[in-house]
């Protein structure tokens, strides 16, 4: 059996797990009766509720963020007539909702250009299933992933990419995506600066990875610029692309602390583990619809 084969018979067998299982994500004006309202309508459709994350951002005049993971029997059957009687509910709170299924993961793209650190380590995640999505295409302006990408069963797109054709590039990308039917667009350190058209048309689902010297040390060489400055802490930022360059709203970021023992290359070699890690949190929860964006920035219910 190949990895693809294993990879996708854990995700059948996951899908089949959570089958009965959905999340609701709610966005309102805070006031009395909200949660009632909510655990009354899924207790008289039979459902359990097995996880709640709220949040008011001022009791008084402030929003509301709520997050519930639910059970029901035979959830995919029930789905439709859930919706429609839940959207009475919502018109009387003047709710901004969504409805997300256990059993439908979703389709993922990943861009990335020279460096594959943050592309091996999604690549990783997605085989040992701690990233519950389809990865059904990787996108890339260089050749150096194409070998460990396509032995793993995923299509490998190699688009030449530069400031002098983006918009030829942004329109096979963008064709790609509907071609496969993305639901994320992961930013796994591609060097290409998207354009305003792109970014509209997935907004809120194009997720990207920066080292967190910004504002600081920006453009290129910035580990090498940051050594000779001395700092003392490094760390990495995964925010939601907007078209304010590295400052969408951010979903998740770490740090590590260093000193004047550390080299050039050990800054870099640390900040690529950050930078790692912190995607691949940021991808995760995402993926569980963990995250709410609030303007610019983001309510994430870990």
């Amino acid at each position: 059996m190949s990895i693809r084969q294993q990879v996708d018979q854990m995700a059948n067998e996951r899908k089949e797990q959570l089958k009965n299982q959905g999340r609701l994500l709610i966005r309102c004006e805070d006031r009395p009766g909200i949660v009632s309202a909510v655990s009354t309508f899924l207790h008289k459709n039979n459902a359990n509720i097995i996880e709640s994350n709220q949040y008011s951002s001022d009791p008084e005049n402030g929003t509301f963020f709520l997050r519930i993971e639910f059970h029901l029997d035979d959830l995919n059957d029930k789905r439709q007539e859930l919706e429609q009687q839940f959207s009475e509910i919502a018109t009387t709170y003047s709710m901004d909702y969504r409805f997300t299924y256990g059993s439908v993961r979703k389709k993922a793209a990943i861009f990335v250009s020279q460096e594959p650190h943050a592309l091996v380590e999604l690549l990783w995640e997605w085989q040992n299933g701690d990233l519950p999505m389809d990865i059904e295409v990787v996108i890339s302006n260089h050749e150096i992933a194409r070998e460990m990408v396509e032995a793993l069963g995923i299509p490998y797109h190699y688009i030449p990419a530069n400031k002098d054709i983006r918009k030829e590039v942004e329109a096979e990308q963008v064709r790609l995506m509907e071609q496969y039917d993305i639901d994320i667009l992961i930013l796994a350190r591609y060097m290409q600066i998207l354009t305003p058209e792109f970014v509209e048309r997935f907004e809120n689902r194009i997720i990207n990875i920066h080292h967190s010297f910004l504002p600081a040390f920006i453009g290129a060489r910035p580990y090498e610029r940051a050594f000779h400055r001395g700092v003392k802490l490094i760390g990495a930022t995964s925010h939601y692309v907007t078209n304010d360059l590295d400052e969408g709203p951010i979903i998740e970021q770490d740090i590590e602390r260093v000193d004047h023992r550390n080299s050039i290359a050990d800054l870099k070699k640390i900040g690529q583990q950050i930078e790692r890690r912190v995607l691949a949190r940021a991808v995760k929860w995402h993926l569980e619809d963990r995250v709410i964006v609030e303007g610019n920035k983001t309510i994430v219910f870990q």
